[in-house]
């Protein structure tokens, strides 16, 4: 039904009575709910309005979901009739939307025959299902030190060009070609430059066919950004309930969804909170979290990344993310200088699950004796910069030297940089992993040169 058609067929709610950037004051004979999803047209075109405010009995106050350019007041506005809702259909996968399920690829829009709310319940309690395993990547580093629950929640954190964007894309291989699973990603206030990049990346890497991705660009209304994350996760909900496989929710960045939270919290005149935040962020945080859950039909399993203010920890965006996260993956700018890949911090990272009893005993003290070798190098670096490693005890040698051949077994060249390196990706199991860590920490290979054991798959493979 195109915008002419509407006007004919509704009668008008209201009438707009204020503009104030993307805040909009819109004047009504009827309040509708807060949520719930307006719209005027404007040359043809539909700009839809989200109802945050009730001013008084006769006006509401709206966030755009569009530009507000040629918007004035007077305006009729009409109701939708719900809050904001975006069609869905098996065939989004290998497509790229925005918030409101409109295709970004010069594709045909998505089919209308199903539609669903972005700001739907999280399904009852009785009907989730909690973590069953580890969901295996196929990158050693990860399976052995802070794998990934099927079905829990990761968190990414890293700077700028340390090999984030590269990680999360490898990920989306992984559940492509081992699970045989889907993807969706969420773009969330991404560069458009980003954006593009990261589209055509995975075309090339061949994962675009059984992924989703959903963008609201930095340059959009706070409104959008703020709820590009549900919509792309209203998609990873669909897929869980109809194609029952697994699906990797991956969202880039969390830290800008807080952001345009705390954006619209300003806009309304609300009272800031903790070092400037918006005082309904807990909240908020945990409505994004709370969906983000596995059911009998299928598991959802999200890697979130999230960028950390002045790599402060102790933030209350960071804190209020981090309470919901199963593992903590720390991607840092020292190991990538070492030419470590992925710069997995092997110290830091770490995986609330990680006990003997979830992990099984192998893993477990395989992964323990690993961090155990890394963390004694760590400390013995200063000596042997200064000193050199001739001053060492014989057994702390030792450690240093298994250390080192570990901390180059775990960097590992990924599929999707197979074009750019020249060097064939590998996908290496976890019980290959275990195996050939214990090799190192028993000594087998400790007559093997350092280079041979960078950048490879298993130390079996020839």
């Amino acid at each position: 039904m195109d915008t002419a058609q509407q006007q004919q067929g509704e009668s008008a709610i209201g009438t707009i009575a204020e503009v104030h950037g993307p805040v909009v004051d819109i004047a009504c004979r009827q309040l509708p709910p807060l949520h719930r999803a307006l719209w005027t047209a404007l040359d043809s075109e539909t700009y839809r309005f989200e109802v945050y405010q009730h001013l008084d009995e006769r006006h509401v106050r709206a966030i755009t979901l569009h530009r507000t350019t040629g918007l004035q007041r007077g305006m009729p506005v009409f109701d939708t009739g719900d809050s904001l809702q975006v069609p869905v259909s098996t065939e989004c996968l290998g497509r790229l939307v925005n918030v409101f399920g409109e295709p970004l690829d010069a594709g045909p829009p998505l089919a209308r025959g199903e539609y669903r709310d972005v700001l739907q319940k999280p399904i009852p309690l009785h009907k989730t299902v909690g973590v069953t395993g580890i969901l295996e990547t196929g990158i050693k580093v990860i399976d052995l030190l802070c794998p990934f629950i099927k079905g829990g929640k990761t968190g990414l954190f890293g700077g700028a060009g340390i090999g984030k964007t590269v990680l999360i894309t490898e990920f989306m291989h992984a559940i492509v070609a081992l699970h045989h699973g889907v993807s969706v990603f969420a773009g969330v206030g991404e560069r458009i430059r980003e954006g593009h990049e990261l589209w055509h990346e995975m075309q090339q890497a061949g994962v675009m066919p059984q992924t989703l991705m959903v963008f609201g660009q930095m340059d959009e209304s706070p409104g959008v950004r703020f709820r590009v994350g549900l919509t792309a996760l209203t998609y990873a909900e669909y897929l869980r309930d109809t194609l029952r496989k697994e699906v990797l929710f991956l969202i880039d960045n969390v830290f800008r969804f807080v952001q345009a939270g705390s954006e619209i919290s300003g806009l309304l005149g609300r009272m800031p909170a903790t070092v400037g935040y918006q005082p309904t962020l807990m909240t908020e945080v945990a409505e994004l979290q709370d969906r983000i859950t596995s059911s009998t039909h299928g598991a959802i399993t999200s890697v979130q990344a999230v960028y950390v203010p002045a790599d402060d920890m102790t933030d209350p965006a960071v804190n209020s993310i981090l309470s919901h996260l199963d593992t903590v993956v720390i991607l840092t700018r020292s190991q990538a200088s070492q030419g470590i890949y992925p710069a997995v911090d092997p110290l830091q990272s770490t995986n609330k699950l990680m006990d003997r009893h979830f992990l099984g005993d192998q893993h477990y003290t395989t992964a323990e004796r690993v961090r155990e070798h890394l963390a004694r190098y760590r400390e013995l670096e200063d000596i042997i910069t200064m000193l050199g490693i001739e001053e060492l005890s014989q057994a702390d040698r030792r450690i240093v030297l298994r250390a080192r051949k570990l901390q180059r077994y775990l960097t590992q060249p990924f599929h999707v940089t197979a074009e750019l390196t020249g060097i064939r990706g590998v996908s290496v199991p976890l019980a290959t992993t275990l195996q050939d860590c214990d090799a190192f920490l028993s000594g087998q290979y400790d007559d093997v040169p350092e280079e041979r054991c960078y950048m490879r798959g298993s130390m079996r493979e020839t």
